[in-house]
């Protein structure tokens, strides 16, 4: 029964979804122009909708902002330690305690203060922004769901799991007998918990971005700080549960000794290899993620952008627009389950590669 309803509850909350990243466009353009605002700025938009952001805006009414104030937590060299709402922001036409929200600059969108001389400076911000709550709330959802998914298998064992259960024993079981244990042979035990969480953190959050309602639409796996971080924990995996012959490989590689000594060539270039990886990991991620949010935003504004144009361009452009935009929509989820699987791939491959053993052991290991 709970199953039932959670699956008719995930299905209506993706269509509204989608009924609402086509209309709430319509409707803020139609406000625009009846307030003769300026032209669409398909860029700004763009940009707006891909940073970060201090509060995390659900929807306008009647030319009032709908949205939920985050706190910011900063630390100023002038006035100290500093916790308010960034509703304060709006409150104070912009200004609180000396802070405020760059327009422009290098600093641009993000909480400054003024120095002596009238400079920006930044102070150190630690505050609770839209993607970083995201992924909270995105964490503590796919906790929910994989504790779920685990008391129901421990009730129901033997029972054919159908739905959402069964789907999600697809995705575990093609990470898990597909290529955890097929690219690191023995060593699949130590690393499996790592990957699977891995595997369905992207996943999760890929999706859970292509939802333009609350608590979806932010452009977490999309962000270069989360990537980041995702290709940091896989490079210190790596090199920190390395074998000897690993860092023989790297140090004093298998090479006429002339490209070792007294050039290091080969070592430089192994040096290299190392941040060159989970740096491609990094910028793949990142760039299709935010490259789906672009095209699916692009798409959109061809509507504004023709909607002065005559209205048989209009109107056509438009049916084209929206058609495009859903299909393209069934593409990012695609792109969301290749992007989780291939980060995944390729960890557990950098990972087969720094466990290599020495001739010595594979011979007994094959004896046994």
């Amino acid at each position: 029964m709970f199953s039932k309803a959670l699956k008719c509850f995930l299905s209506a909350w993706m269509f509204l979804a989608m009924s609402t990243s086509l209309s709430a466009g319509v409707v803020s353009q139609a406000d625009s122009l009846e307030a003769e605002a300026a032209p669409l700025d398909v860029k700004e938009l763009i940009l707006e909708h891909l940073k970060d952001d201090y509060e995390w805006h659900i929807a306008t009414y009647k030319d009032k902002d709908i949205g939920i104030p985050l706190p910011v937590i900063l630390y100023s060299k002038n006035s100290g330690a500093q916790l308010f709402s960034s509703a304060k922001f709006h409150q104070n036409k912009g200004y609180y305690k000396g802070f405020y929200i760059s327009k422009s600059g290098k600093y641009k969108g993000k909480i400054v203060e003024t120095d002596a001389s009238g400079n920006e400076i930044r102070p150190i911000d630690l505050s609770l922004t839209k993607n970083a709550l995201s992924l909270l709330i995105g964490s503590f959802l796919l906790i929910l769901l994989m504790l779920f998914i685990a008391r129901t298998y421990k009730d129901e064992p033997i029972k054919p799991k159908k739905g959402l259960i069964g789907a999600m024993e697809v995705f575990i079981l093609s990470i898990y007998d597909d290529v955890i244990k097929p690219v690191l042979g023995e060593d699949y035990k130590e690393y499996r918990y790592y990957l699977l969480t891995l595997f369905f953190f992207i996943f999760f959050n890929n999706i859970l971005g292509l939802v333009p309602i609350f608590p979806g639409g932010a452009n977490v796996t999309g962000n270069i700080s989360v990537t980041f971080t995702l290709a940091l924990c896989t490079f210190l995996i790596v090199n920190l549960t390395g074998t000897k012959e690993y860092y023989k490989g790297i140090f004093w590689p298998d090479v006429p000794v002339w490209l070792k000594f007294p050039l290091p060539l080969m070592i430089i270039i192994e040096l290299v290899g190392l941040i060159t990886k989970p740096f491609a990991l990094m910028i793949r991620l990142f760039a299709n993620i935010m490259a789906g949010h672009a095209i699916v935003l692009g798409l959109v504004s061809l509507i504004f952008i023709t909607a002065g144009m005559g209205a048989a361009l209009s109107s056509s452009m438009t049916g084209f627009s929206v058609v495009l935009t859903i299909f393209i929509y069934f593409i990012e989820i695609l792109v969301a389950y290749i992007q989780a699987y291939v980060f995944t791939t390729f960890t557990a491959v950098f990972i087969s590669g720094a466990r290599v053993k020495s001739p010595k052991t594979e011979k007994s290991l094959k004896s046994t």
